[in-house]
């Protein structure tokens, strides 16, 4: 059954009903604590995107030489009307603010405007692939990249700037670029690799290669499409709702100090002078074959990235080192908290660096990555009706953030804890499980025509008896990183997007993971940090729920003519219906005890079993 709402509960009028948000929950992917309301926070908005790409390559052979070299070129277009929040989304800190219509923050765009992105990308590469030996064969290359950056068509690329102590500017700078500086246009990148056959027999193989990969950040538009003054997000703190309502489709009303209503700018945007992330990554392997048609291979890979996007809010308010016997924290900005002792780092009472902006949401690209992985390969080529392959990975994966936003950070804050700092939180990546294994096989069982049993069969009995195949995957997953958080920003640094992490507890003794869906972790393994300090727990330190999962099917192919046949399939997904735990809840603390939710897992990786069946003709 459904309903229509009544314009009075809209925020936005002539839209319909905005978000709501409780105890952190979020409209994108709902709540382990308690569900958001209303729609997504994209919703009401669309984009067109086309690229137009001209590639051209020539290859010459010379003795020992194989040169190749070429061009590639795009234009993107990118007509855009993707401003978050077009309808509204209301954030109350508990269910007693909601009841009372008490928000922690109300942020709405009232006017969306369509912006046309538009940009060059290009590259040349060059290379030499030498047969230095009978058996041995090395390439040499290097490939140049660039862009033209990232512009508006009518000249409307706007985007937040700082002065020279750092502080965000009130207002954004408008422009063709959203760039100060272009600093993606002499991306060189050297490649090299080789191939050796150790024995000259074509069982032995060593292989190895080295390289440079950059990525010019070509998808801006969710952080870009949300600035004034075409596109003003505007954030309403800690103040009744109802005397907000209605908002008009209209031009912005002014903010900044004595505005009426209270409200203030909520900037966001990418760091101007912005750099490609530039992955160096190399690999060693050694492949043999250990069976006729059944090869082994055995390979490190490593890699390490800098200039990675960071989320940042650059308008959170500077920690200190006490100086004095004693000193004053902030907890909630502008409030008298607590205390710390001499050589203490805490938050001090202050407003943020800009007064005139709300908590922000940047991409700066400041990021490091390191990642490095054992890979294990078996392969058996199709031999008596069986192909298969397994494979195994046991790496590590450190960055300093993983889900640059809300809808991505399942697992982890949205946010480095200090922009400032930015290296507390290098940790184990949140997208990497130390450990996975897959097996993938196909088998044709050996009934009917050229099989081992039943070859004979005449034509009507080989369509009911041959042609049957059963294939598989079965894929296993050790635990995805998690980290523990607050629940609120006790720090009083002002970043309200991004929960504080807590302490260790020192006089905890015992396991801290349990295991137990309803309570995967150890809660009292972690304490309260003082008020307007951060916790000492770093990031991604424990590990969620593993996951397994088999995938079968069966098929039967029936010939009908020389060129057509018949293909039956059943399917069983998760045949086994092993449950495969989610996330956990994150968060500790509900005020300053403990959640009665904490640890608790309400949703699972995988569905239960699924079966289908089909059919499919092919001609």
């Amino acid at each position: 059954q459904t309903t229509n709402f009544p314009a009075s509960l809209s925020f936005v009028q002539g839209l319909p009903p905005g978000g709501i948000s409780v105890t952190g929950s979020v409209t994108t992917t709902g709540s382990n604590v308690i569900e958001a309301a209303g729609p997504n926070n994209a919703t009401n908005s669309w984009n067109r995107r086309n690229l137009f790409t001209y590639s051209d390559d020539v290859q010459y052979t010379r003795g020992r030489h194989h040169f190749s070299t070429g061009v590639w070129f795009q234009r993107l277009r990118d007509n855009e009307d993707t401003g978050s929040r077009q309808m509204g989304v209301a954030t109350f800190t508990g269910i007693a603010n909601l009841l009372a219509g008490t928000v922690q923050s109300f942020q709405v765009i009232p006017q969306a405007n369509e912006l046309g992105w538009r940009s060059w990308y290009g590259a040349w590469y060059a290379q030499d692939e030498i047969h230095l030996l009978p058996r041995l064969t090395v390439q040499l290359g290097l490939r140049h990249e660039f862009t033209t950056g990232w512009n508006e068509v009518t000249g409307r690329a706007a985007n937040y700037i700082t002065d020279a102590s750092g502080t965000l500017l009130t207002n954004p700078i408008v422009g063709n670029s959203i760039y100060t500086k272009n600093n993606m246009t002499k991306l060189f990148s050297p490649r090299t690799s080789l191939a050796w056959d150790v024995f000259g027999n074509g069982k032995t193989a060593v292989r190895a290669g080295y390289g440079i990969y950059y990525s010019m950040i070509d998808a801006l538009n969710f952080l870009m499409n949300s600035l004034p003054p075409w596109n003003s997000s505007l954030s309403f703190n800690n103040q009744a709702l109802l005397p907000l309502l209605p908002i008009v489709q209209s031009a912005p009303p002014a903010c900044g100090p004595g505005s009426k209503p209270a409200c203030v700018l909520a900037p966001q945007g990418l760091q101007p002078d912005a750099k490609a992330l530039a992955v160096n990554e190399w690999n060693f392997a050694i492949e043999q074959e250990i069976a006729h048609g059944t090869s082994l291979r055995v390979s490190y890979v490593g890699s390490f990235a800098v200039h990675g996007l960071l989320s940042v809010d650059p308008n959170t308010i500077a920690p200190q080192i006490c100086s004095a016997a004693t000193c004053v924290t902030g907890g909630t900005p502008g409030t008298t908290k607590g205390t710390v002792t001499q050589g203490q780092q805490y938050i001090p009472v202050a407003s943020r660096p800009n007064p005139n902006l709300s908590a922000g949401f940047f991409w700066y690209t400041e990021g490091n990555n390191r990642y490095n992985a054992l890979q294990v390969d078996v392969t058996r080529r199709l031999k008596r009706g069986l192909e298969l392959r397994a494979n195994y990975t046991w790496s590590k994966n450190l960055d300093m953030n993983s889900g640059l936003t809300i809808a991505q950070a399942n697992n982890q804050p949205q946010m480095v804890m200090d922009p400032r700092d930015p290296s507390r939180d290098w940790g184990p990546s949140a997208l990497n499980p130390p450990q996975q294994a897959t097996i993938s096989f196909r088998y044709l069982l050996p009934f009917g025509h050229s099989q081992m049993w039943l070859n004979g069969l005449n034509p009507m009995a080989e369509k009911i008896l041959g042609g049957w195949q059963v294939n598989g995957i079965v894929t296993m997953l050790s635990g995805f990183p998690f980290t523990p958080l607050i629940g609120s920003n006790r720090s009083g640094d002002g970043d309200t997007r991004n929960p504080d992490r807590p302490s260790v507890n020192p006089s905890f003794s015992g396991p801290v993971i349990l295991g137990n869906p309803n309570q995967w972790f150890n809660p009292n393994a972690f304490t309260l940090p003082a008020v307007g300090t951060w916790g000492d727990l770093g990031r991604g330190l424990y590990s969620g729920p593993g996951m397994a999962t088999a995938d079968l099917s069966l098929f039967k192919n029936i010939t009908l003519t020389d060129r057509t046949s018949l293909q039956i399939r059943a399917e069983a997904f998760n045949a086994l219906n092993r449950t495969n735990f989610g996330a956990p809840n994150a968060t500790v603390f509900s005020g300053t005890s403990i959640s009665a939710t904490a640890g608790l897992i309400t949703t699972t990786a995988t569905t239960s079993r699924q079966i289908q069946f089909g059919m499919k003709l092919i001609f």
